[in-house]
C-alpha cells in the first residue's frame, strides 16, 4: 500500500543522502518516466506518488543546506501533494522557453486550472486545484505552474485500474483546448497510487 505522508522519521540525515544522491537521482528519473504526460505542444503533467516528493524534499534539503529548521517547512510544502490513496495528483507545467511568448501565452491563460480532466469507461474527474494560492492573477494570467488533484470514487478507481482502460486526459480552456490518452505504461503506473 503506498505511503500518503512523509514524516521526519522519512528524513534522512544529508551526509548519508550525499552517499546515495546518484543512485536516488537516477531511479527518480526513471520512474518519472511513466508518471510524464504530454497534453498539446506546451503543457506537461507531472503525477506526484510519494516517492517523488520524498525525493524532492532531500533535493530541497540538499541543496538549501537549512538543516532541521528547514524540515518542517519542506514538508509542509510537499506532503499535500501526496496522493492520499483515492486521488491522483500533478504538477502542471507549460513549459515555453521563449519569455515573450510564455508572457502572452500564460496572460491569456487565466482559469486554466478549472478546465483539466481525466475520463475513462463514460467517468469524468473535474481536476481540482491545489488551494494554497490563486494561480490565476486578477487581471486573467496563468501561473506556468498549477498543481491539481483528481479525486476518485471507489468504482471509479477500480475503473481506473483495470487493465488496457482507455484514459484521456484533457485541457478544456478556450484558449488551449488539448487532450491525449495515456500510454498504458503510464496508467498502470497511476493506478499503484491507489489504495
Amino acid at each position: 500500500m503506498p505511503k500518503h505522508e512523509i514524516t521526519r522519521d522519512d528524513i534522512m540525515d544529508m551526509a548519508e543522502y550525499a552517499k546515495v544522491r546518484k543512485q536516488r537521482r537516477r531511479a527518480i528519473t526513471e520512474a518519472k518516466k511513466n508518471r510524464r504526460v504530454a497534453v498539446g505542444p506546451d503543457a506537461t503533467f507531472y503525477f506526484e506518488s510519494f516517492d517523488t516528493m520524498w525525493h524532492q524534499v532531500h533535493e530541497m534539503l540538499y541543496i538549501e543546506r537549512g538543516g532541521e529548521d528547514q524540515i518542517d517547512d519542506e514538508l509542509s510544502a510537499y506532503n499535500p501533494l501526496i496522493p492520499n490513496g483515492s486521488e491522483l495528483v500533478c504538477t502542471l507545467m507549460f513549459e515555453i522557453d521563449d519569455p515573450d511568448r510564455r508572457g502572452r501565452f500564460l496572460a491569456g491563460l487565466g482559469g486554466v486550472e478549472e478546465t483539466v480532466s481525466i475520463s475513462f469507461e463514460g467517468e469524468t474527474i473535474q481536476g481540482r486545484p491545489e488551494e494554497d494560492i490563486d494561480r490565476t492573477t486578477a487581471d486573467g494570467k496563468a501561473s506556468a505552474i498549477q498543481f491539481l488533484h483528481f479525486p476518485f470514487t471507489g468504482d471509479q478507481k477500480t475503473a481506473f485500474c483495470r487493465d488496457g482502460v482507455q484514459v484521456v486526459l484533457g485541457i478544456g480552456h478556450e484558449k488551449y483546448g488539448h487532450m491525449t490518452i495515456l500510454p498504458e505504461t503510464v496508467r498502470q503506473a497511476l493506478a499503484s497510487d491507489f489504495d
